[in-house]
């Protein structure tokens, strides 16, 4: 009787191993989970992304059906940053590493 594998059945069973990142990422693509956890990474990143004066201003975030509603307490900055709404979208898209921003609703 043998107590130790043969050296193929080690490789075949190495063939198999990938990754725990991999995994994870299969693994929340096949749960559909992956947009979601970009969605609330972007909320949670949003001082670093936009900034430490942008932040301060914003009273509320969350994300509706591939849109980003901000609430913001100054008047001039939502105007601002309305103007430049497209380009916030980009970075936001940039950040998250795909197209989970579709629209922002600046409130």
């Amino acid at each position: 009787m043998r107590y130790y594998k043969k050296k193929e059945a080690i490789d075949k069973r190495k063939a198999d191993i990938q990754p725990i990142g991999d995994s994870l990422k299969a693994l929340m693509q096949a749960y559909r989970l992956d947009g979601k956890l970009s969605e609330v990474q972007l909320v949670q990143n949003w001082e670093k992304i936009m900034g430490k004066p942008i932040a301060l201003k914003t009273q509320q975030l969350y994300f509706k059906d591939g849109k980003l509603f901000v609430k913001l307490t100054s008047a001039p900055l939502k105007h601002e940053l309305n103007m430049s709404k497209s380009k916030v979208i980009e970075i936001l898209n940039t950040e998250a590493g795909s197209d989970v921003v579709k629209d922002i609703i600046f409130l």
